[in-house]
């Protein structure tokens, strides 16, 4: 609890007591009065000010002018009738009760977001000339700076481990519980805690651009980006306030009015109780409260699994998604090439894979680089000479006196060498030696580890139809959207031609009311994202032009997350829905009774403070969404 909080409870607990202590004392007239009056003004103060300065402020139609009307109304009915002060008084308690439940409830996911917040460190650590560690202020490191994170830092800019090994946590980034091993070599994120050891980082950008940087902005930004319930909620109290201060002070002039030239008791006293009774039913606190309540427990549950959703806009759309559309390429696989099969001929898987790293040694190509980290042990005692690359074929090496081509089939062909083609879909890579066929190596992108569960996950969810589009060949997009179980794939695409597909899934959907998502993580996808009803972009390695297009953003990259993402959404939702329906239902009748001297000012009370309680605590069931293992969707 914070500071306010903590007050308010001791006011709480001081009014109830107070409130306990008086039952057990005898007092009439000015004497009882006063008494009572203490506690209302130790409860209530604050609510008068606020109306005060409402009326002040010429905007006076919220809930702390009915509050206030209604209980000052009721002293001073309790003054000229019965001496009865209890319910004015437990009016303003229960009211201040409810109000801390939603401020608890709103600590409580605020602060979800505040540990995404405390994501950006206030320093650098950076080498001077004497080799002693001087601490800059971030903004002033350029990229391709060295700096050095210390045990128990934060990572304050994106870059790449140059020297050192770590462990990192990026729970507060990627919601993973597991902290990440790092090493030289390795790119790392701003905002990461280094547990361990001593790291140099080469910065690979500005403190402005990076991650940290980045979701800060992000998280700034959402709470502006209200949904169409909170936007209709706040139309709908802007006029509904006044309406029923009128319709009360209507009720409370006439009907006595009305009795009076039919020459019967006017009973103003009872008509005034009953206006003021009807006032505190038509508090609108319920629906005030609770509605923004759900969207900021759904947006903080969501940071807590690694996803930043913008704005409640947004978690709205999100929950109406009947089509996700994924680019291929870093989104659903990993964006990076590695050894899927070896088909030797006459040597052994081994020792194929063995010679073409060896030619492959000193290639940066993507090709080369899969082959040296499937035999990361190439470096012995093998004698490598005149290496050479051919252009668009291959590279010819001699080891210990053979001469070893590894290349496309062109290379092959150009070799004279009769090469044998393989069923696996992929990049193959052909290894002769002495000018005789030894057998290929297929080469491919691999799906990510989660992908497949994200699919059958989405599908958990309601979603219709599942389609990846990508530039890639027929034959590797048709391979990955099988092995996925993906519903459509369009391949061969240009990146403007994905807008045009994206265009034609929106014409065809079946309502206004459904929602398409599209999920990118590269620089060529920020024109779908923008295109799409909602944009999700890969947060940890996807572009900067991507996450700035997008709607929602993926921390860790795991596409599986997109799942957990709308199951929040459509909590949230439920719950918002819920709300609005209970809130009102119970209004309406509970307003009916008041109106016709059914109900006295402890049902007004339930209705007013006891259904807000109600819906704050149905509202905070949106901070709890467990987080599903890939490993058991089936």
């Amino acid at each position: 609890m914070n500071e306010k909080q903590k007050q308010n409870l001791i006011r709480i607990v001081i009014t109830s007591v107070i409130m306990i202590a008086l039952n057990f004392i005898e007092a009439d007239g000015m004497f009882r009065f006063t008494l009572y009056i203490i506690p209302y003004f130790i409860i209530g103060h604050d609510i008068l000010i606020k109306a005060v300065k409402g009326i002040r402020n010429r905007q006076p139609f919220d809930e702390n002018l009915l509050m206030a009307i209604a209980t000052l109304g009721a002293i001073a009915l309790a003054l000229y009738r019965s001496g009865d002060y209890v319910e004015a008084i437990a009016v303003m308690l229960f009211y201040q009760i409810g109000e801390w439940f939603q401020s608890y409830a709103v600590g409580k996911s605020r602060k979800d977001i505040a540990d995404l917040m405390d994501i950006a460190p206030d320093y650098a650590n950076m080498e001077n000339e004497d080799g002693q560690l001087e601490q800059v202020d971030p903004d002033d490191v350029e990229i391709g700076s060295v700096i050095v994170v210390k045990p128990g830092e934060r990572v304050p800019i994106d870059g790449t481990v140059v020297e050192g090994h770590s462990t990192l946590n990026t729970a507060a980034l990627t919601g993973e519980s597991l902290p990440r091993d790092v090493e030289s070599g390795n790119e790392i994120i701003s905002g990461s805690i280094n547990l361990t050891g001593l790291l140099k980082v080469r910065t690979t950008k500005e403190f402005g651009e990076s991650t940290a940087s980045k979701i800060l902005e992000l998280i700034e930004d959402a709470g502006s980006r209200k949904s169409k319930s909170e936007e209709f909620i706040t139309k709908f109290a802007r006029v509904y306030t006044p309406i029923v201060v009128w319709a009360a002070v209507a009720l409370a002039v006439i009907p006595p009015v009305v009795l009076t030239v039919m020459d019967s008791e006017p009973m103003w006293g009872e008509w005034l109780y009953r206006a003021l009774t009807f006032l505190i039913i038509s508090c609108p606190c319920a629906l005030v409260i609770s509605i923004p309540l759900s969207f900021f427990a759904g947006l903080g549950a969501a940071s807590r699994h690694g996803i930043l959703v913008k704005g409640s806009n947004y978690m709205e759309t999100l929950s109406e998604t009947k089509t996700v559309v994924f680019d291929k390429t870093g989104t659903l696989t990993k964006g990076t090439f590695s050894v899927v099969a070896i088909h030797p001929e006459k040597l052994d898987e081994n020792q194929l894979l063995h010679l073409a790293a060896h030619v492959e040694r000193y290639s940066s190509h993507p090709i080369a680089l899969s082959l040296l980290e499937a035999y990361p042990n190439e470096h012995d005692d093998c004698r490598i000479e005149n290496t050479e690359e051919i252009a668009g074929r291959g590279i010819k090496a001699i080891i210990n006196g053979d001469t070893v081509c590894v290349g496309n089939a062109r290379m092959m062909e150009d070799l004279g060498i009769n090469w044998k083609p393989c069923e696996h879909s992929g990049t193959i890579v052909h290894v002769a030696i002495n000018g005789e066929y030894e057998g290929h190596i297929v080469v491919a992108d691999t799906p990510k580890p989660h992908s497949k569960a994200a699919i059958k996950a989405l599908k958990a969810q309601g979603i219709r139809e599942t389609v990846m589009l990508t530039g890639d060949a027929k034959a590797v997009a048709d391979v990955v959207a099988a092995e996925l179980g993906l519903d459509q794939v369009r391949s061969d695409l240009l990146p403007q031609d994905k807008v045009s597909e994206v265009e034609k899934l929106l014409a065809g959907k079946r309502s206004e009311d459904e929602a398409l998502a599209f999920v990118g993580d590269g620089i060529n996808d920020a024109p779908v994202l923008s295109r799409a009803d909602i944009g999700i972009a890969m947060g940890a390695m996807g572009s900067d032009a991507a996450i700035e297009a997008a709607d929602v953003v993926l921390m860790d990259d795991d596409p599986f997350k997109i799942a957990t993402a709308i199951r929040i959404s459509k909590k949230c939702l439920r719950i918002v829905k819920e709300n609005i329906w209970f809130a009102i239902g119970v209004k309406v009748l509970v307003l009916i009774a008041g109106a016709l001297g059914f109900a006295s000012m402890w049902a007004a009370i339930f209705a007013d403070v006891g259904v807000a309680v109600l819906a704050i605590f149905n509202a905070m069931r949106c901070m709890y969404v467990k987080a599903q293992d890939p490993e058991t969707i089936n």
